[in-house]
């Protein structure tokens, strides 16, 4: 069974800084593509950012220049380090991850339980 686990949310001041963790574990084989999704009450879950296995990333435009996402290919380990909030990044943040595990034997993606960002102007 593979379980993704975050940490690192709270509550910070505009243009402060944060940085969230999403630790997998469980039956895990590989992990190719990693992520961080975002979203805000009564709206989708969007993308923020996305890293491969060999560290390529890609950001949407409204976080570039201000979040960068890292990874722990030994620890299956996702960060995401985020400057200068703004209060418009105040949502829940999930990380996501293309996982092949025993149990299934072929890649699909997985969830963590989601932590909160709220930036106070």
């Amino acid at each position: 069974q593979v379980q993704l686990v975050e940490s690192g949310g709270g509550l910070v001041q505009a243009g402060g800084s944060l940085r969230l963790s999403c630790a997998a574990s469980g039956s895990i084989l590989s992990i190719n593509d990693m992520g961080w999704y975002r979203q805000y009450p009564g709206k989708q879950r969007e993308l923020v950012a996305t890293i491969t296995r060999g560290g390529s990333s890609n950001y949407v435009d409204p976080v570039k220049g201000r979040f960068t996402i890292s990874r722990d290919n030994a620890k299956n380990t996702v960060y995401l380090q985020m400057n200068s909030l703004k209060p418009e990044d105040t949502a829940v943040y999930y990380c996501n991850s293309d996982i092949l595990s025993r149990a299934t034997m072929f890649f699909r993606p997985y969830w963590g339980q989601g932590t909160q960002v709220t930036v106070s102007s």
